[in-house]
């Protein structure tokens, strides 16, 4: 059974910079940014299962995951995640209509990518805030944190979806979180 661990922060414009610049400093292996849309799908099943059904779009790749969350008043989270790369994003969406899943929530994101010291860190930026995720073992999650030695650096216990419902737009039955046209230029 496949576990994601991850702990996430919010962070201002400052804390931003300087995370590059120590990943910099630190020889992290950066990987290309990338643009994705995030549609999430919903049942009553997943609603009674507190889980997610999710299609992100990523240029013409996209990935189809689910993931439900374990119980922990943690910061660092744990969640069951299972995903596979589809190669028809629009069949895919039209195969989760027919079979009952809706379109509940939309949000755009801008994501960077580095692999340090066992872990995976993501800059994400959205259209409400900055965040970064620290993704691997719990102690190397701990150990990369100290190392980053942020001031002020604080853990974000909101998933992206809880802050899409929260800061995006009621768009017909869908709540989206995009990016203004300016912004994407």
């Amino acid at each position: 059974m496949p576990i994601e661990i991850e702990k996430k922060y919010r962070l201002s414009e400052q804390q931003r910079a300087l995370v590059i610049e120590r990943l910099a400093v630190f020889g992290a292996e950066a990987f290309d940014a990338e643009f994705e849309v995030n549609t999430l799908y919903s049942n009553p099943t997943l609603q009674l299962e507190n889980a997610i059904l999710r299609l992100r779009r990523i240029g013409d790749r996209a990935i189809l995951t689910f993931k439900k969350r374990f119980p922990s008043s943690s910061p660092i989270k744990r969640q069951l995640e299972e995903e596979t790369e589809v190669s028809d994003s629009a069949s895919t969406e039209r195969i989760l209509v027919r079979l009952g899943f809706t379109p509940s929530l939309v949000y755009e994101k801008r994501r960077q990518t580095w692999k340090h010291s066992d872990t995976e860190i993501a800059i994400d930026e959205l259209p409400f805030g900055w965040f970064m995720e620290i993704e691997g073992e719990e102690a190397a999650i701990e150990r990369v944190e100290a190392e980053l030695a942020i001031d002020g650096l604080q853990a974000e216990e909101a998933t992206y979806p809880q802050l899409t419902r929260t800061h995006g737009k009621l768009m017909g039955e869908v709540i989206e979180a995009r990016f203004e046209m300016s912004d994407m230029l």
